[in-house]
């Protein structure tokens, strides 16, 4: 017996390998401040909570439909029309087990062996690995700082070819927080609109963690053309502090969405109930906080990017929203640590990283982009001044 050819085509994700091995040195003791992680430290609110201890109490234990509650659907309808501006109705609903699973659905329901899904770099570590599974192939294009990490039109026009399955598009983004205007998203929607085969992957799941004014906006919201050869994929788990219940969710194309639940129908079946029910009050209940939050990000997205652009050798753009921060170090590869190991790559950095200056971030290779390193600033104020001054620290140590 041996693995599947499938599951030899992935690794495991190197993003929750990180939070583990920070896990790990807490347990024993060890002073290390976790970067790594993608959630945010707020709690869910109280609100959610309450709902959820409601819907235990009401007896909302049981299984329900495959892809999710009438409720939460409804739920889902009403939060696409309020913020997004976009009509759907509940037969183009996906409820899924968090938004890696919404991903999971659409590109295994979708993908043959050989379709290509375009992809930007840097990438979310999800998006290559779920298409390898399938048994596609990911065509990674390059949007570095230079073109401050966004997929321009004509590097787009040139990735796509007659096998292009998907292109996916995740505003803001994980792992470098580059945000789309609704000007770049209809520019990115002229190319789509000349290859009609050309299904998009809009990975919103960062919607309401903007910052400096920003206006988001989602492609089939501006480019209502390509509406119907659009799957507009969110969540709970970010914008509501809701990680650990799992629900995502996608909006689009009924067959699309009939698709996913037949897969899912034979794999997790439903997401679990009661979060279910919780999320359907995060949804429709109070959404003040929201900005409340956003606002509270910003001012550590501000405290950190000023801290790593003071040191030497270290790059870091200011980012449009989400909770991560993408310094690109070129001048420190190549040089030595004070125990005389050679930082040859991002990897030996964020090693050094954390077994000498006790702080844990992820390399740029794991996003498909180095030499740079992903930092989640969803921690409090005074770790993230303690981080940084350890991560100067640590690279004035170079030689």
């Amino acid at each position: 017996m041996h693995a599947s050819a499938a599951l030899d085509r992935i690794s495991p994700s190197p993003t929750l390998g990180v939070t583990t091995r920070v896990n790990e040195l807490k347990r024993a003791g060890i002073d290390v401040i976790g970067l790594g992680a993608g959630e945010p430290d707020f709690d869910t609110p109280d609100f959610v909570k309450d709902a959820a201890i409601q819907a235990i109490r009401d007896g909302k234990t049981k299984y329900t439909n495959v892809d999710g509650t009438p409720e939460l659907k409804d739920a889902i309808v009403a939060k696409f029309a309020r913020d997004n501006s976009l009509t759907y109705t509940p037969n183009q609903i996906s409820v899924n087990v968090g938004g890696k699973h919404s991903l999971f659905n659409a590109i295994v329901a979708t993908v043959d062996a050989g379709d290509e899904v375009v992809i930007p770099a840097p990438y979310w570590v999800s998006y290559p690995d779920v298409v390898q599974f399938a048994g596609g192939v990911p065509v990674i294009v390059k949007a570095g700082p230079e073109a401050d990490y966004k997929l321009s039109p004509e590097v787009l026009d040139a990735a796509i070819t007659p096998r292009t399955k998907w292109v996916i598009l995740n505003s803001p983004s994980n792992p470098t927080g580059a945000a789309y205007t609704v000007d770049e998203l209809k520019a990115l929607g002229e190319v789509l609109l000349r290859h009609p085969h050309v299904w998009v992957f809009a990975d919103d799941m960062y919607e309401h963690i903007t910052y400096d004014g920003f206006r988001f906006a989602t492609i089939a919201e501006v480019v209502p053309e390509l509406y119907e050869r659009t799957l507009t994929v969110n969540g709970c788990s970010k914008a509501y502090s809701m990680t650990g219940w799992r629900i995502g969710f996608a909006a689009g194309a009924p067959w699309l969405i009939k698709a996913m639940a037949k897969l899912q129908s034979q794999s997790t079946s439903n997401p679990c109930s009661v979060a279910q029910a919780a999320a359907a009050v995060a949804l429709t209940g109070d959404q003040s906080f929201l900005k409340e939050r956003a606002a509270a990000f910003q001012v550590r997205r501000d405290l950190v990017v000023k801290a790593l652009n003071a040191i030497p050798g270290m790059s870091c753009p200011t980012p449009e929203g989400a909770f991560y921060v993408y310094p690109s170090f070129a001048p420190l590869i190549g040089k030595t640590t004070p125990k005389g190991v050679k930082i040859f790559d991002d990897e030996a950095f964020v090693t050094y990283l954390l077994d000498d200056a006790r702080v844990a971030a992820v390399q740029g290779a794991a996003f498909g982009l180095s030499p740079a390193m992903r930092i989640s600033y969803a921690t409090s104020d005074a770790l993230l001044t303690e981080a940084c001054a350890r991560i100067a620290e640590a690279c004035a140590a170079l030689k």
